[in-house]
């Protein structure tokens, strides 16, 4: 699983490095590499394995509104096949670096099954929201649910 952030840069060819605690997770379906695609103004990145099953089930979806193509369009159509090389970094493409705002300082997130990639702006910003909706009682509500 992923777990955890870390602070890191992106040089300028694009490329980051994948944190130690990241590469096995990474390695464990034989290949090395990610599957990059945009998601509320950062990347995802998740193993190939782990891309297929999302694929398997936007595939099995019997939705066929017009919202679901067009996620469809987006994320599936917007995402990127990229390999780690042999010092452990990953090349983001531009049109995702431009998106996410990657510039110089950027966020790796642990989020259990994937991670993501984040401006440290953006990453900033992602907090500020979460304070302010962790003030809201629904949302309390749903994480006690967890029993935390």
């Amino acid at each position: 699983m992923f777990r955890g952030s870390s602070f890191h840069t992106i040089d300028t060819k694009g490329r980051i490095i994948v944190p130690a605690r990241f590469r096995d997770m990474i390695k464990a379906d034989g290949s090395y590499g990610v599957m990059l695609s945009r998601m509320d103004s950062g990347l995802v990145a998740y193993t190939y394995d782990g891309w297929r099953k999302i694929e398997n089930r936007i595939l099995s979806l019997a939705e066929k509104s017009e919202s679901m193509r067009r996620f469809r369009r987006v994320f599936i159509g917007g995402s990127f096949e990229c390999p780690c090389d042999k010092q452990d970094r990953v090349l983001i493409p531009q049109n995702l670096r431009e998106y996410a705002g990657l510039d110089r300082e950027i966020v790796l997130v642990g989020v259990l099954d994937h991670f993501e990639v984040w401006s440290r702006e953006n990453w900033d910003q992602e907090n500020m929201h979460l304070e302010k909706d962790m003030k809201k009682e629904d949302v309390r509500n749903e994480i006690a649910k967890l029993g935390l």
